[in-house]
């Protein structure tokens, strides 16, 4: 038996130099031939870094020679291969008779890596020759005259040596450039690569982006089924084997893969798109297979989301295209819808137009009608035909009344109500209305919303509604009125455009008649549009409901099928208020009065007509054309309770303004408005303005006394419980000790200079500005003992400007007027008095009064600030 081979002798006393490194270049051993040519112990080198032990140049340290030997370390560390430096000169020690010298020798370099159980690096092998003298040869030949011949064989065979290996060393450098180059394309690439070996597939190389799919892993002298085992079974090993087989390349789209990106994982689902490409020797057998392709799972992911949109948009289409008229296009439907809303829109306008003066001349024979009903007292005769002419003016008035809820522009006033209470309210009404054949449920859900509409209004639809539905049935059969709660949600809203999504109170009025047809169903809110005989019905009962609910701002659905009956479904937007019970003004014996009353009314019958049926009534009446006329009476002095304007008036001042500024002259004045359609003046969003009375023409002569004697008696009751008012003394108040400098801070410049007067009556001294801005700049300039300022201000609030008072002058005085006392709350003006709105001299008084005893927190005084 052959005994074990000694490699460390074999190692010692090999005569070429070698020298061992580990991965950081730091020396591990070298043989006896290494420390001889470098004139170098052991224990000098081991643990030292080569380039530190052995500098090469100490003044350029990073030179060529060091360069190159440092690079060929690098590729070794970098790709675990062989690499080799033909030549290379380096300056080393040498031992002579002189001692040690520094020598530029020069060298061929071999440097072998030794793997780790890894397969990394963990050392260095390096093997050199020393080829100085070879080297020098060559130079003391090339210094020679060459012969004619071209020189010796000898000399011949050395330059063609060192011209080779010069040659091949550039080679090597050359390739080693492109192999760089390649390598950093192959990493950079956007689609994942990797290169397969032979017919097991073992990996050579793999990419950043392979990695990144197949989850980062040893992959370098793997086989395809070591490597990736999750793939096993999925059909990626059998095409790898057919291309490398036939030699045909394959090509895949979207081809789904599962992987598991992390040890221990769960399989991840991919999409790829890629190419098996196989690489053909020269001699057409096939080494291996190249593999290239991108991962496409985000665009198949947007793609399957985009197609789920589609699908869903596309079943919205297909609910959307079967809620319309089964015999019409889309595009014909949206023509009709559009045509249909221009002819609303036009006979609102034309309605709106007419219903004026229509009305007014409904007035005018309305009013005179019933004068002269007083005037044939006793005859039978006259009182019938004038109850005949009545009737008829109520049923202009009615249809007046119908075509502007049909349009819209019915002024409303809404109030918090339960629907179910409202129709229990009703239900003797309907029981007479409907007859004793007609038989009435009324099914009211438990925790019924409330909702925000005008009662009278409703009233008026339900009504309607239940005439419609007793004659669908012939006056025989089953009505049912239910009141429920409704969501109506997104996709509602989507497939019903004119629909808000959100709660809504649900009423539903149900037949058992004969039902509707789809085309009369189309048609059914259309205006004049009626089923019913002529003389019959004005076909405007569904339309007026169809505006009342829309400008309610609900939603109205109608469901009906041939010979089972109609069931009309109200839905009326949700309100957190508490319901308000009604208060009943119609009813009651007509009562007159003393009060004074302005009449403001441009058509001339209508104000004659107005005036004749007050001044019968018991009141003192006077009279206006225009708002500017009126402006001037209210101004006069001349006293008046009650201001009795038209809505729609000629001239600069409207009717809205000269409420406004005849509420500031007279801040007990009650304003009554009447018109036959109101515009925009004091309707907004299809509602009456808050605080706002309206009777709409034409009214009977009750109505109007009823309306009067009902504002005046509140008048009443607002005087009562005020103070007595007493005359301006004609000196300060004894309460008050000491006259005050009073800031006044108000826009409004008739509430201004009253104002001025008030405190000026009072004894104080009044300086009178219109914005928080001006208020600010007096502060700072004059001594002021009290800010009396309003809230409303253009620009900066009064508010803001009484809290940056208060904060630079803690002794200033303030007092906020205000006819809202939330304005001021939470706003840390606790020491501030609130002065209600309107106000009179004894409540300004008792503020100046209640300001001036409050308790200051320092001495200062407006105009000097704290220090």
């Amino acid at each position: 038996m052959q005994a074990p081979f000694d490699f460390q002798t074999l190692f010692e006393l090999s005569p070429n130099p070698y020298m061992l490194l580990d991965r950081e270049l730091r020396y591990v051993t070298a043989n006896a031939a290494y420390l001889r040519v470098t004139a170098s112990r052991l224990e000098d080198l081991v643990g030292r870094n080569v380039f530190d032990a052995f500098p090469h140049d100490p003044d350029d340290p990073a030179n060529a020679s060091a360069r190159m030997l440092r690079e060929s370390f690098l590729r070794v560390l970098r790709e675990r291969a062989l690499d080799t430096l033909a030549l290379i000169p380096y300056r080393v020690p040498r031992e002579t008779d002189g001692g040690v010298v520094m020598e530029d020798r020069f060298w061929s370099a071999t440097h072998t890596p030794l793997l780790d159980a890894e397969g990394e690096v963990a050392f260095i092998l390096q093997h050199t020759m020393d080829v100085t003298e070879v080297h020098q040869l060559k130079q003391a030949v090339r210094g020679v005259e060459p012969s004619r011949d071209g020189g010796g064989p000898g000399v011949q065979l050395l330059g063609g040596m060192f011209a080779r290996a010069q040659a091949v060393q550039e080679a090597n450098r050359t390739l080693d450039d492109e192999r760089k180059h390649l390598r950093r394309l192959f990493e950079q690439a956007p689609g994942f690569m990797c290169s397969l070996r032979g017919p097991r597939h073992v990996f050579e190389l793999a990419n950043r982006a392979y990695l990144q799919l197949v989850g980062h892993r040893e992959l370098v002298g793997k086989t395809v089924r070591d490597a990736l085992p999750e793939v096993e079974g999925q059909g990626y090993f059998e095409l790898l084997d057919r291309v490398f087989t036939t030699g045909e390349p394959f090509i895949g789209h979207g081809m789904r893969v599962e992987v598991q990106r992390e040890p221990g994982g769960p399989l991840s689902e991919a999409f790829v798109d890629l190419v098996y490409q196989p690489v053909v020797e020269a001699d057409g057998s096939v080494s291996g297979i190249f593999v290239q392709g991108h991962d496409m799972t985000a665009q198949k992911r947007a793609e399957e989301e985009l197609a789920r949109h589609r699908e869903h948009l596309e079943e919205l289409v297909r609910e959307r295209t079967r809620a319309l008229a089964e015999s019409e296009a889309e595009r014909r439907q949206t023509e009709a819808a559009l045509l249909q809303a221009q002819k609303m829109e036009a006979v609102g306008k034309l309605t709106g137009g007419v219903a004026h003066d229509f009305n007014n001349l409904l007035q005018v024979v309305s009013g005179n009608l019933q004068l002269l009903q007083r005037d044939t007292v006793g005859d039978a005769r006259a009182q019938r035909r004038l109850e005949m002419a009545l009737g008829a003016v109520e049923r202009g008035a009615r249809l007046s009344s119908q075509l502007l809820a049909f349009a819209r522009r019915q002024p409303l006033a809404p109030t918090s109500l339960n629907v179910g209470r409202l129709v229990r309210d009703m239900d003797d009404l309907l029981r007479r209305a409907l007859g004793e054949d007609v038989e009435v449920e009324t099914v009211i859900a438990g925790g019924l919303w409330n909702t925000s509409v005008d009662r009278n209004q409703l009233e008026n639809v339900i009504l309607n509604l239940a005439i419609n539905a007793r004659d669908a049935m012939d006056g025989r059969g089953k009505l049912t009125i239910e009141a429920g709660n409704a969501m109506l949600d997104d996709h509602y809203a989507l497939l019903h455009p004119e629909v808000t999504a959100g709660q809504y109170v649900m009423l539903a009025i149900s037949d058992t008649g004969t039902g509707m047809t789809p085309e009369v169903m189309a048609r059914a809110f259309e205006p004049f549009f009626t089923t019913k005989p002529e003389g019959r019905g004005t076909g405007l009962g569904l339309s007026m409901v169809y505006g009342f609910v829309k400008q309610s701002g609900g939603h109205v659905k109608i469901y009906s099928e041939v010979g089972h009956g109609t069931s009309l479904k109200i839905y009326l937007p949700r309100t957190f208020q508490a319901a308000v019970q009604p208060v009943d003004a119609t009813s009651g014996a007509v009562e007159g009065g003393t009060e004074t009353i302005l009449v403001v009314e441009d058509d001339a019958a209508v104000r004659a007509t107005v005036v004749e049926v007050l001044t019968e009534l018991g009141y003192r009446v006077l009279k206006a054309s225009d708002g500017q006329s009126a402006l001037a009476v209210i101004q006069s002095g001349l006293p008046v309770d009650l201001l009795f304007t038209d809505v729609v008036m000629p001239g600069p001042v409207r009717s809205p303004e000269l409420a406004r500024q005849a509420k500031a002259h007279l801040p007990d004045l009650e304003v009554l408005f009447t018109s036959g359609y109101t515009e925009n003046a004091i309707v907004h969003g299809g509602r009456l303005d808050p605080g706002v009375s309206l009777l709409s023409k034409p009214y009977r002569r009750e109505d109007l006394a009823r309306k009067l004697r009902a504002l005046l008696r509140n008048r009443e009751q607002r005087l009562a419980g005020k103070p007595a008012r007493t005359p301006a003394p004609a000196a300060p108040s004894p309460e008050v000790k000491d006259a005050l400098r009073i800031l006044l801070v108000e826009d409004d410049a008739d509430i201004r200079e009253s104002a001025c007067e008030l405190m000026t009556d009072l004894g104080h001294a009044v300086h009178a500005v219109e914005t928080a801005e001006a208020a600010s700049d007096v502060l700072a300039k004059e001594p002021i003992d009290l800010l009396f300022t309003d809230v409303t201000l253009p620009g900066r609030s009064g508010v803001a400007l009484a809290r940056e008072a208060a904060r630079r002058f803690p002794a200033l005085r303030i007092i906020i007027a205000s006819g809202d006392s939330s304005a001021v709350s939470g706003a840390g003006l606790e020491r501030a008095v609130l002065l209600p709105k309107p106000y009179d001299l004894a409540q300004m008084e008792r503020a100046l009064r209640s300001a001036a005893t409050v308790e200051a927190p320092s001495p200062a005084v407006a105009g000097k600030e704290p220090a």
